[in-house]
């Protein structure tokens, strides 16, 4: 397994992991090796570094003290008596899949190492090994595991006490949040979500409706401001044949395709005087009529909307009206920045790393030391979303299971793509500096064309077999369909 920016400073990662756990617990490390003296040197070392440290001489009592106590990761010796190493790594992923497991042997050659990463161990250190290395990537394996279990401990509480899907956080305002949407879901009042692009506002809406007695209807969402007004109106209200030119056929709109469910208008501050004016009665009458009828609807459709927009200044300087605002405004959901829950990001990013490797049919995958912090540390103007578009890209351009710092975007990490890949490659040729960003460059084409290589092929202006021998060269791999 390639190493996975081990050399990282001892106060940067515990920075980190403090951010990432909010806990002060020690992590604990399992111990088995069959040599006194390599237990008791590794118990000194590790609890010098304030890890809680169990001892193990062979595989049955390892097995058995993994049974009895929960650990966050696992330095197993090769050469055991009874069953080795190799034979005993299958047992211990059996009983906990995602415990990192480091092997340490006096005998590594290129089959064990194969085997042993192949059979799921984190690393592989061989005797006599250096404290500091040793010691970083304890550090990197116990923090990824830590955040991976904390992200699926959050998922099993936000499913049980909120029933939420594909929401993540443990700040203390999202809590809040969370606490608030469970609060008012059941009601029908009004529900007003303000935040920045890519907060998540959907997302949210969509907890509230699945948390409310209309969970079995629909829940309909539409962007005001991606349409025209007239197109806007026809959108919402529906229309009969000939209420204007195109209109060959009536049609339903979607108050009436929400009935009995919940409408999300999303960037309602973007939306016009005149049908503002029209959802203000149906706020207040639940009754509208379809564009060039005569015929009033009578429609039960609880109506969350939400915005980027600070609708005060809007009432204020004329542009939404002030009694719309007063019926949207019943109660108001804020939502973070990115930047102001930072705490959040590392279960964020694993959470969109499980989701990505998932679709695109990959095994799993993990962020190194340096790719964390620089997730931490950037502001996010674009939030949760420009967030997830960095794991995504990082998942469908990694040829390995370790995202580095490398392959998230330059603006975020300070660096350009080809100053990162000389300083992660100080020795690298120029053909295979040439050959990493060639089949960079054909990774993201096969992705703007929905993976579709004939596509690819004709935007690239090569012959389809061309490109079929590159994708074949470089290793890339293909996904059946592309994100839908």
């Amino acid at each position: 397994m390639p190493e996975v920016e081990s050399q990282v400073n001892l106060s940067a990662s515990a920075s980190i992991s403090g951010r990432i756990n909010g806990s002060s617990a020690p992590a604990a490390i399992l111990v088995i090796d069959d040599e006194a003296g390599i237990r008791e040197s590794l118990e000194v070392l590790l609890s010098l570094e304030g890890y809680t440290v169990g001892l193990a001489a062979d595989g049955e009592e390892g097995l058995r003290m993994l049974d009895a106590e929960a650990y966050d990761l696992v330095l197993l010796d090769l050469a055991l008596p009874g069953q080795s190493g190799l034979d005993l790594l299958p047992q211990i992923k059996e009983r906990q899949a995602e415990l990192p497991v480091i092997m340490i042997t006096a005998y590594g050659t290129v089959e064990n190492v194969v085997e042993a990463v192949r059979a799921g161990a984190e690393n592989f250190i061989q005797k006599p090994w250096d404290n500091e290395k040793l010691l970083a990537d304890i550090r990197s394996a116990v923090t990824r595991h830590r955040i991976e279990e904390e992200n699926l401990q959050l998922k099993r509480t936000l499913k049980q006490r909120y029933n939420f899907s594909n929401i993540v956080g443990k700040s203390e305002v999202m809590l809040r949040v969370f606490d608030l949407v469970a609060q008012v879901a059941p009601s029908r009042s009004t529900l007003l979500i303000q935040g920045e692009s890519g907060t998540g506002k959907e997302l949210i809406a969509k907890a509230i409706h699945a948390n409310s007695p209309r969970r079995d209807k629909p829940f309909v969402p539409i962007n005001t401001g991606a349409m025209p007004p007239e197109l806007l109106e026809s959108t919402l209200f529906g229309h009969v044949k000939g209420a204007f030119t195109s209109a060959i056929a009536s049609k339903k709109g979607l108050f009436e395709v929400a009935h009995g469910g919940t409408l999300f208008l999303d960037e309602i501050a973007t939306m016009g005087m005149d049908t503002q004016a029209k959802i203000l009665r149906v706020l207040q009458d639940r009754r509208f009529m379809h564009l060039g009828g005569v015929q009033e609807i009578q429609v039960d459709v609880r109506i969350l909307a939400a915005t980027n927009i600070d609708l005060r200044k809007e009432v204020r300087e004329g542009r939404f009206r002030e009694d719309l605002f007063y019926r949207l405004n019943v109660i108001t959901v804020d939502l973070p920045p990115l930047r102001s829950r930072r705490e959040d990001i590392p279960l964020l990013a694993q959470h969109f790393l499980d989701f990505y490797a998932s679709e695109n049919g990959l095994a799993a995958r993990k962020l190194s030391n340096d790719a964390l912090r620089a997730l931490v540390d950037y502001d996010w103007p674009g939030n949760v979303r420009e967030l997830e578009n960095a794991i995504e890209r990082g998942v469908v351009l990694s040829a390995g299971p370790v995202i580095g710092a490398d392959l998230l975007p330059g603006h975020i990490t300070g660096r350009s793509f080809q100053d990162a890949l000389l300083e992660h490659n100080p020795n690298s040729s120029l053909f295979d500096i040439l050959e990493v960003i060639e089949r960079r460059i054909i990774i993201e084409k096969l992705e703007r064309c929905n993976w579709n290589q004939t596509d690819a092929a004709e935007q690239f202006r090569i012959p389809l077999s061309t490109l079929n021998q590159k994708i074949k060269r470089l290793n890339i791999e293909i996904r059946k369909k592309g994100r839908e």
